[in-house]
């Protein structure tokens, strides 16, 4: 049965951003985030960096999250913490933070997957009663920077990855050719922006064939190289004269081989729910091609709250609320797991 009066406290801090949430039951009644600018002038995140960042963010997230929501330490049912997978340094500062809490405290302690929490963040309801949650059975997309998945959702905590990358994830496919064009880091959402001026029509590249429903963005990534070295050969600015264009070419293409697998999941499955979750479910055009796509297969489709796509807090502890109904906790000896599997 159903605690009607449960408040969690969740933690995320999987790779650069520190983000804690107080939850009531599954409404978010707080969700803060501090995202770490200092890893913009190298390009990537640097992980030595995102861990010290978050040990100086870490307890003001909290405190304003809990301010925000109104809520007291000792009104908490129990913590919440992303386990995996992500960086490791980064995980141990959030693992270590959420243990002591709860042994201060004496309350559960609840370990999360961050995919997962990417996943069920469709279920979060809002202060005002609005929610816009699928139905089960759905299929999920779950695009980021280090993941691409296929996951068929039967309950909250039920998952069935149908397909996957068998070696790079979109969101690196995005910020390598981000990268290739000399964008500042983060680069995939320099792509969307610049898309918006082109031609999607324009370039093509290269087509992977993966059995299954299981994805591999390598090949695409190569190919985008030689593409660029080969032009910028002939034409010093190409990149320069073609930026939007090339942009909206390569957006377009890597968002079709995306959908092509949703496609065919849901034509083999029947399933008529269709969700997108993660960082890459922030692209507009996927956002775009998602609805088209339940528009002509007369589906039902859920594009989460840009909020919601970045890594947060609040998806952690919508997914802990649905473990604390199962009275799913861990110890004190909780390890994160930087490759933590679904």
């Amino acid at each position: 049965m159903q605690n009607l009066n449960t408040y969690i406290l969740a933690i995320e801090s999987s790779c650069d951003d520190t983000s804690c949430a107080v939850m009531h039951n599954d409404t978010v009644l707080s969700n803060v985030t501090a995202t770490q600018k200092i890893h913009e002038q190298y390009g990537g995140v640097i992980p030595e960096l995102a861990s010290r960042d978050h040990q100086k963010n870490i307890v003001p997230v909290v405190d304003s999250a809990l301010k925000q929501a109104g809520i007291t330490l000792q009104e908490l049912n129990a913590i919440a913490i992303t386990a995996g997978p992500g960086l490791m340094g980064s995980l141990l500062v959030g693992v270590s933070f959420a243990k002591s809490m709860a042994l201060a405290l004496h309350i559960p302690l609840i370990a999360v997957n961050h995919m997962q929490g990417h996943i069920l963040a469709h279920l979060i309801k809002e202060t005002n009663g609005k929610s816009n949650t699928p139905e089960f059975p759905f299929l999920c997309l779950t695009v980021s920077g280090g993941h691409t998945q296929l996951v068929k959702v039967t309950a909250p905590l039920e998952f069935e990855v149908l397909g996957q990358t068998i070696d790079d994830a979109v969101g690196e496919a995005f910020d390598k050719a981000a990268k290739i064009l000399g964008l500042p880091y983060p680069g995939g959402p320099l792509i969307d922006k610049l898309a918006k001026g082109g031609d999607h029509h324009h370039y093509k590249f290269a087509k992977t064939n993966v059995p299954g429903y299981d994805y591999s963005f390598s090949g695409i990534k190569t190919s985008f190289l030689y593409f660029i070295q080969d032009h910028v050969k002939k034409n010093e600015k190409f990149i320069e004269q073609n930026l939007a264009d090339i942009c909206a070419s390569y957006q377009h293409h890597l968002v079709q081989v995306l959908l092509k697998n949703v496609r065919h999941v849901l034509k083999d499955t029947g399933i008529k729910q269709l969700a997108i979750a993660g960082g890459v479910a922030a692209n507009s055009e996927l956002r775009e091609s998602v609805k088209t796509l339940g528009e002509e297969l007369k589906i039902n489709t859920f594009i989460p709250k840009m909020d919601y796509c970045t890594d947060n807090a609040a998806m952690i502890g919508i997914t802990a609320y649905y473990k604390f109904l199962k009275q799913e906790f861990s110890d004190l000896s909780l390890v994160p797991s930087a490759r933590l599997h679904m």
